[in-house]
């Protein structure tokens, strides 16, 4: 692991606690996205599918979008440390996919896009 990463079982539990309340019956429609932590070289995806989030280690194959972006930027951009958008556009965040399903997925954790 680099130095200055963070693990991916600190990234997930982060993100856990952070949805620990999401409410399903308010998101209407379906997201899967896909992270890629590129200095750990982990993966795993967000999914909201009929009012339920999954948050699993694993490789998403008919994702909407696919994030590449280290475990630090990551974490600040989840913390609102990191603006989505200017990581996206100095190349710290890379994305294959729909932007848009990153942003609402950036707004479940209270991060910022």
């Amino acid at each position: 692991m680099a130095a200055n990463s963070i693990p991916l079982e600190d990234i997930l539990a982060e993100i856990k606690e952070k949805t620990a309340n999401f409410d399903g019956s308010n998101y209407h429609g379906f997201l899967a996205v896909q992270v890629n932590l590129t200095d750990i070289k982990k993966v795993f995806y967000v999914e909201v599918k009929d009012g339920k989030l999954t948050i699993a280690p694993y490789d998403y194959n008919d994702r909407q979008a696919n994030m590449r972006i280290s475990s630090v930027n990551f974490r600040k951009m989840i913390n609102g440390e990191l603006n989505g958008t200017a990581a996206f556009l100095t190349g710290k965040l890379k994305i294959d996919g729909s932007i848009e399903k990153c942003k609402e997925m950036a707004a479940l954790f209270g991060g910022s896009a």
